[in-house]
Order: C-alpha cells, then sequence, then structure tokens
C-alpha cells in the first residue's frame, strides 16, 4: 500500500469546505480518505471492505446535498466512515470504536450530520421516510437520502418501506442501492439474482452507454430533456424483455445501474435528480474492499476486522485460545455426522456465527437466508414441523429482530427450534447496538422455552448435545470471548434443569449463583475474598429457565446472604426469578449483580465489564464492601 498524505483531507472541516474543491481534485481526496481507513482501522478494528466500497458516493452526497438540512440516512451505518471524515471528525477518527472515542456507526448524539442512529441492517428507507414526510409536512423543501446496500433489501423490513414509498408522490426521498453484491458474505436469493441480471444485461449496458454519449453532444431544455428521459425508459423496458424494471413498478423514479467510484459521474447524477418530485431509486454499482487489494480479493474476511498489518494484511489475534464460536461450530458438525436431520440456518452470518465448517461439510444442510431474521426464525419453525432439528446460529443482538416469529412460530406450536445465540453479553466495540445483553430477559418470558448458558467450550458442546434431544424450543446464548477455562470442571455432566456446585464450605459467608460467562469470575471472586477471610460458596446454574430450583433452594438456606451474577440486564433478567424462586420459599436477601437499566457504550470487552462491576475484582469488591457482610467478617 503506498502511502499518501492528507493535503486535501487535512482542510475539510465539513461538507462547507468540500464544495470548495473542484471535481478532479474529489477524486484525489477520494484516495486520501482510502488512505486515512486503511490506516487507522488497522489500528482499531472494524468495518474496512464496506467503507472502502462508498468512499466516492459519500463524497458525491456531501458535494452535490445541503447536508445536513438534507439528511443522509446510512443502513446499518457501519459504512459511514468516509462520512465522519467529512464532518468534523477527522481529528478523531484516530479514537474509532475505542472507549470514549467516535462510534463505528452514526450516532445522533454525536454530529448534527448523523441523521439516524443505526447498527442493525433493512431501518434506512423506513426512517427517511418518515423523515421525508415529516419535512413535506412542514413545508420543508429539503431532501431525505437512505444509503441501502443490496444485501438489505432482502430485510422484509426494507420491502415494506419500499412498497409503502413508492406510492408516495409528495416526499423528496432518494433511495441509493449501494450494489456491490455482497451483505458480510455474498448475497443469496431471488432478490439478489434480479440485481444481478440488472447489472450484466449487456443490450441495456450498452444501449445506456451509447444514449448518454449521444445527450452529451448538445444542451436541451427541460421539457426535450423529461421527453428524453421518458423515452430512455421505454428503450430500457423494450430491451429488458419483460414489462417494467421491478422497482418502477412499486412507483420509484428509477435511475442506473451506474458506476459508484465515478464521482463526476455521480455528482452530475445527483446534481440531477435532487430537484425531481417523488420517491427516486439510484442503482450504483461499487466494489467492496475498493482500493486495497486484500479486501477486493476477500471482502467476507475483510468486511469486518481485529487490528492488522495494512502491508500484508494480517490480523493479529489478541488470544490463541479457541473461542465459543469455534466450539459451537466443531459440536454442530460432529452431531450432524451422527444425525441427518441436524441443519442450520444463518442469516448472512455463515463465518461469524460458525455454520460455515457445517456447509464446507455439507452446503445442503446450511441455509443462509441473507439479512432475514425474522423469516430465518419462521423457516426453521416449517423444518422443524416436517421432522428436521434446525439450528439457527444468530447473534444475540439480531435476534431480537424477530423475537415475534419466536413467540408465535416456535415457542406458541413447540417446535424444536434450537437458537444458538453468539455474541451474548458484551460485545466491545461495536457498541449499544450491538450489545447482547437482553436474551435472558426476552427469552425467559416465552412458555416452553428452554435457555442454557454455558460457562466454557465443553459445556457448550454437552448443551448442543442435549438440545438437539429434548424435541423442544431451546436457546444457547454465549458470549465473544475464550471458551478455554481450566476453572470451571466440565467433570460433572450437563443434565436438563440441573446446575453444579463448584464451591461448596460448609459455613459460607455468602452463596454466589451464576450463570455462563459470569461463573469464570465468580470463581475468581470467590479466591479473591477466601484471601480475605471470606469465604463464599459458587453455583453455576447452567439453566436459565428452567432453574434448578431444589439445589438453588437448598443452597440458599445454608448462606447468610446470595448474590446473583449474570451478563445481562437485571429487568426481567436471571436474577429476578432467582430473587423471586428464593422469596418463595422464605429467603429475602438477595443482590442480584448484572447490568443495569442503561445502554453500556463502546470499547473493549474488558473495559465495558469493568465499568459494569462485572469483573472478578469488581465484583469481590461489591460483596466485600456489603455492610451486612462485613459484620460476619
Amino acid at each position: 500500500m503506498n502511502p499518501r498524505k492528507s493535503y486535501l483531507l487535512n482542510d475539510i472541516n465539513s461538507p462547507v469546505d468540500l464544495k470548495k474543491l473542484s471535481l478532479e481534485e474529489l477524486e484525489e481526496l477520494a484516495e486520501e480518505i482510502r488512505y486515512t481507513i486503511i490506516n487507522t482501522v488497522s489500528d482499531t478494528g472494524g468495518h474496512l471492505g464496506s467503507n472502502l466500497g462508498v468512499v466516492e458516493l459519500t463524497i458525491a452526497l456531501h458535494y452535490a446535498f445541503n447536508t445536513p438540512n438534507d439528511k443522509i440516512v446510512w443502513d446499518v451505518s457501519h459504512q459511514a466512515y468516509a462520512h465522519k471524515l467529512l464532518t468534523g471528525r477527522r481529528d478523531g477518527f484516530s479514537t474509532l470504536r475505542q472507549r470514549g472515542g467516535i462510534s463505528g456507526f452514526t450516532k445522533r448524539a454525536e454530529s448534527a450530520y448523523d441523521a439516524f442512529d443505526a447498527g442493525h441492517g433493512g431501518t434506512s428507507i423506513s426512517a427517511a421516510l418518515g423523515m421525508a414526510r415529516a419535512f413535506s409536512q412542514n413545508g420543508s423543501e429539503d431532501r431525505v437520502i437512505a444509503v441501502i446496500g443490496d444485501g438489505s433489501l432482502t430485510s422484509g423490513m426494507a420491502l415494506e418501506a419500499l412498497n409503502d414509498a413508492g406510492h408516495n408522490k409528495d416526499s423528496n426521498l432518494l433511495v441509493i442501492v449501494n450494489d456491490n453484491g455482497m451483505s458480510i458474505s455474498p448475497n443469496v436469493g431471488g432478490l439478489s439474482n434480479y440485481m444481478t441480471d440488472m447489472r450484466t444485461r449487456a443490450n441495456y449496458i450498452r444501449a445506456k452507454h451509447s444514449v448518454k454519449s449521444w445527450l452529451e453532444k448538445f444542451r436541451f431544455g427541460h421539457k426535450v430533456i423529461n421527453a428524453i428521459v421518458r423515452f430512455k425508459r421505454s428503450l430500457k423496458r423494450l430491451l429488458y424483455l419483460r414489462d417494467t424494471n421491478w422497482f418502477e413498478t412499486l412507483g420509484f423514479i428509477y435511475y442506473g445501474p451506474t458506476s459508484g467510484h465515478d464521482i463526476k459521474n455521480l455528482v452530475q447524477i445527483l446534481n440531477n435528480v435532487k430537484n425531481v418530485k417523488g420517491p427516486i431509486l439510484l442503482h450504483v454499482i461499487t466494489e467492496k474492499g475498493k482500493g486495497y487489494s486484500k479486501a477486493e480479493e476477500f471482502p467476507s474476511k475483510y468486511h469486518g476486522v481485529t487490528p492488522f498489518d495494512p502491508e500484508t494484511g494480517y490480523q493479529h489475534k489478541s488470544s490463541t485460545c479457541r473461542s465459543y464460536t469455534e466450539y459451537f461450530s466443531d459440536a454442530l458438525c460432529a452431531l450432524s455426522k451422527e444425525d441427518d436431520k441436524i441443519v442450520a440456518i444463518t442469516a448472512a452470518m455463515a463465518d461469524g456465527t460458525g455454520v460455515n465448517g457445517l456447509a464446507c461439510m455439507d452446503k445442503g444442510k446450511v441455509y443462509d437466508v441473507g439479512m432475514a431474521e425474522e423469516h430465518a426464525v419462521t423457516l426453521a419453525a416449517g423444518l422443524a414441523a416436517e421432522g428436521l432439528k434446525p439450528v439457527v446460529a444468530i447473534y444475540s443482538t439480531f435476534c431480537q429482530r424477530a423475537y415475534d416469529q419466536i413467540i408465535h412460530d416456535v415457542a406458541l406450536i413447540n417446535l424444536p427450534v434450537i437458537f444458538a445465540l453468539d455474541r451474548a453479553g458484551v460485545v466491545g466495540g461495536d457498541g449499544p447496538t450491538h450489545q447482547g445483553i437482553f436474551d435472558l430477559s426476552y427469552l425467559s418470558m416465552i412458555p416452553n422455552m428452554s435457555i442454557m448458558a454455558p460457562a466454557n467450550g465443553y459445556e457448550l458442546e454437552q448443551m448442543l448435545t442435549l438440545a438437539v434431544s429434548l424435541n423442544k424450543p431451546v436457546a444457547i446464548r454465549y458470549p465473544k470471548e475464550c471458551a478455554d477455562n481450566a476453572l470451571v470442571s466440565d467433570s460433572v455432566p450437563i443434565e436438563y434443569a440441573r446446575g453444579v456446585s463448584l464451591i461448596n464450605e460448609d459455613e459460607p459467608n455468602a452463596l454466589l449463583i451464576a450463570v455462563g460467562s459470569m461463573v469464570t469470575r465468580a470463581v475468581l471472586a470467590a479466591d479473591i475474598l477466601k484471601k480475605r477471610g471470606v469465604n463464599v460458596n459458587v453455583f453455576n446454574a447452567r439453566f436459565v429457565k428452567p432453574l434448578d430450583e431444589e439445589n438453588i433452594i437448598k443452597l440458599a438456606k445454608s448462606a447468610p446472604q446470595i448474590y446473583t451474577l449474570e451478563e445481562n440486564v437485571l429487568k426481567g433478567g436471571f436474577g429476578q426469578e432467582i430473587m423471586a424462586l428464593l422469596a418463595k420459599n422464605g429467603v429475602k436477601e438477595v443482590t442480584n449483580i448484572g447490568i443495569t437499566d442503561h445502554f453500556p457504550d463502546q470499547g473493549t470487552r474488558e473495559e465495558i465489564l469493568e465499568d459494569l462491576s462485572l469483573t472478578a475484582e469488581k465484583i469481590a469488591e461489591t460483596i466485600f464492601s456489603s455492610t451486612k457482610l462485613n459484620r460476619l467478617v
């Protein structure tokens, strides 16, 4: 990678400065921005390929439109790094995704140029349409632009929004489809095939370029231009050999496809369409990872990266231990070899959730539905209804999007669908939109649902084996961290609705009832407390629902004070279930330790756990500082 100094970028403090540059200088600026993104993300980690692919488009948008009065709504917003560099956050860009630094996503509290907070796919068109209708109702002529990837178009919410937006001619809405053939993994499905067809029809592309070349030789008045545009649409329909363009059928004025890396052409198109009334859809073709050969060659691998060497592309690993995802992947493959009814479902996250291992072994056993979590869950319900054993591998934060389907289509019918909830709990640099801290609460209230939380990779393997045998809905939630854990014994096999005592003193000062990732921290906290003269018993609950009521009640009655530990919000969580159970059985002294009623911000996983007082040291301090416990010691 050739170094490039930021001569132009250093003078850009807002889009006002950007508009002072010539079109030729914009191309130089694009290379400076691309270099800055690569260098910064190589230090901080983050989303690389998606950001490199929209540099020219981002520049053209801010050059042509009057932001922040005109609003840009980025779908997912993981591709907004160039946007941040152009809107006053250049000097703080090195803090990207770091504790106290700028967010890796758009954030209204961070800048007036960030029109909407985002982190999940498929929301941009709905939000932008709402803003456009508000502008219309308030008499504003400002334009709203939704930038959405072709991968996010598979989201049901995006399709619902397109259907709604197209028939309303009063809203000044521009939808830009950033088409790179990718979400995180290569796109799948009929809509993806349709977009590919639109990109590659040779007759249409050749005819379009011929007409464009001819038009550029002349200058026409407004009426003539409109007539030519109408003629172009008719010609396009004829050459497509179909009745009409699908987006036009929905009611959009369609432009494209056009290159998303040609700044001059993009500026010209955007200047032309920004004064056109009604819903418009601009289809731009981009290359994910543009300008960085490693990301161009391996777009899935360089979608989201840990810190890496920009010269070699080698990503630095913070640990050599195996993750929960790796344990899950191996266990799923092993079980699938024994049981041909096991299948896996992923919503465009085959690599991230670990089902790619099973896909390599047998592609017919993995269904990638694209960015469509609601569909993924009900598809699993249909598979289960006909005797298969579907495992829905999904991040905890994305599982929230399919809550109605979990209740209505799985639990209500009591179908044997297994939810493997990766990235449960605190996730780190992705920040508030991705923290998986609600699943224990929102799943616990669902009838027929069983919930397990392993304390290490070995327990995860056993839990997955058990879940396959239960013939009912099961969720297994596990964090993004090392799963090799010698502190928690795996010598006691997993039994349904049974936990295990890890430390069992005869006369304890307190009892810690922990689940999942907090079990190891409870054992470490107990060791710290023992050195300070406090004897603490530790119980690994393993199950959040149903609870091991017999053992929990027995252990609680032998300890003067009880603490619950969970990496989940306290409201409606594991601790409150324990508290209710023990209150019914005459045990009143229960303290819940978990995540209080707020959205944790970004930082490393350990930094956030420190802030939440969920490290072993902070847990020990909380217990030792208890007034009643101090009197006992």
